[in-house]
């Protein structure tokens, strides 16, 4: 039988440090909200493959999908031979999509590249080159991806130069946004703002109600694109198929990538038509963009959003957590500010006197956990915000045994800080 070590050692020969790695196990198989290493140590995954996996580890209809189309044809470049999951899936977001106006879509790889594709779309359709980003954004690692991204250590640190017309705002005071147009740069050279509507990386970060929708209508009264990046909180991860929805606006431009295809590399930049089909042929694409294996996964995600009732099974979920998570607050003095909505929250560890962030106690959770069969994952600017992205698919047992793990490792966590 393989053994962790043996792989790790080979990992460490064969590939950069720089790619970072939170646990030491190598997966064999995972089924649901499940993980089983190569020594067969399994584990409950409150990560979802950074949510990735809203429908769960190889749910079966997206494996038959997988298998039928992969027995079909793989790859032909929708560029070269077109096929008709391209197709179907483009009509089906559309039809999906926030908004009562005509919409189209097409496929990138990645969230990176949606990002990417959509700057582009902006800039070329407006004739305006500046973007305005928000503190606390991750957009990705590529250079458009790093240069919107917020935080410097670990993503963008000695990665420069960034590219330029990009303008950062504080996130969550739509006053700061109409102010930033007089002080930094004038709104008839922004192209597009992008928005998380909960922000992911940033700490499940949600702003109030009333900020999207003042946002939105600064962006139309001076011709700026309003780019909602749904890669992590969209596909049903907070009880609706957008997290956008939950603030009543439309955005001109929809991303979606992760939890899309359940697993597979695939992403979507939907928009308005007009907007949509601005560029001139031949200036979008991709070689594998839209690969036809990965649209039958995404097509087979949206039929078990519908069949078993997904969004209404991630609103359930997410009440029993938000109800779990006060209670941690209020029985432990280690958990602090609650972040999020619906089933896309998380939860501050601060140190117990002073209340500041507590990053190696949030480590420390993490590790504690793992060795009792726990995946859980940290984000936030200071990296002591644990965040909950389990798939939606987990079973009632699995949650409460892994809700179970997580509030003996932080009554640990308590007691030793107590004691300090």
């Amino acid at each position: 039988m393989k053994k962790n070590e043996n792989l790790l050692e080979l990992r460490k020969q064969y590939v950069p440090k720089a790619v970072y790695n939170t646990f030491p196990s190598f997966i064999s198989q995972a089924n649901g909200a499940k993980m089983t290493d190569i020594e067969g140590y399994e584990m409950i995954d409150f990560a979802g493959g950074i949510a990735t996996v809203n429908v769960g580890h190889c749910h079966p209809k997206v494996v038959s999908a997988i298998k039928d189309q992969a027995e079909k044809y793989i790859h032909t470049c929708f560029h070269v031979a077109m096929y008709e999951p391209y197709i179907e899936l483009a009509q089906r977001l559309c039809e999906i999509a926030p908004g009562d106006f005509p919409k189209m879509a097409f496929f990138a790889n990645s969230g990176a590249e949606a990002v990417e594709n959509a700057i582009k779309i902006a800039r070329y359709y407006t004739k305006r080159s500046g973007i305005i980003t928000f503190e606390n954004a991750f957009h990705g690692r590529t250079l458009m991806g790093m240069s919107l991204t917020s935080k410097v250590k670990p993503y963008k640190l000695g990665f420069g130069p960034f590219a330029p017309e990009i303008y950062r705002i504080p996130f969550g005071d739509a006053n700061l946004f109409e102010t930033f147009l007089i002080n930094h740069i004038a709104p008839e050279s922004v192209a597009a703002i992008i928005a998380e509507p909960v922000q992911g990386e940033g700490g499940f970060i949600t702003p109030p109600p009333e900020f999207f929708p003042k946002i939105i209508e600064i962006c139309k009264e001076n011709g700026i694109l309003f780019i909602a990046d749904e890669i992590q909180s969209g596909m049903g991860r907070t009880g609706k198929m957008f997290a956008i929805e939950h603030w009543d606006v439309v955005p001109d431009i929809i991303l979606l990538a992760k939890s899309l295809a359940a697993g597979l590399p695939l992403s979507a930049i939907i928009g308005r038509k007009e907007i949509m089909d601005s560029p001139h042929i031949g200036g979008l694409g991709g070689t594998f963009g839209g690969n036809p294996v990965a649209c039958r996964a995404a097509l087979a995600v949206l039929d078990i959003f519908k069949e078993e009732n997904l969004l209404h099974k991630a609103e359930i979920l997410g009440q029993k957590l938000n109800k779990q998570i006060k209670t941690w607050q209020k029985n432990f003095e280690i958990v602090g500010n609650i972040h999020g909505i619906g089933s896309m929250l998380a939860f501050e560890i601060v140190d117990t006197k002073s209340k500041k962030p507590a990053k190696d106690k949030a480590k420390e959770l993490i590790d504690l956990c793992y060795k009792k069969g726990l995946i859980i994952l940290t984000c936030g600017k200071y990296g002591n915000t644990i965040r909950l992205l389990m798939p939606l698919v987990i079973n009632n047992d699995e949650l409460d045994k892994g809700l179970k793990i997580l509030e003996e490792n932080l009554q640990i966590l308590e007691n030793r800080s107590l004691e300090m």
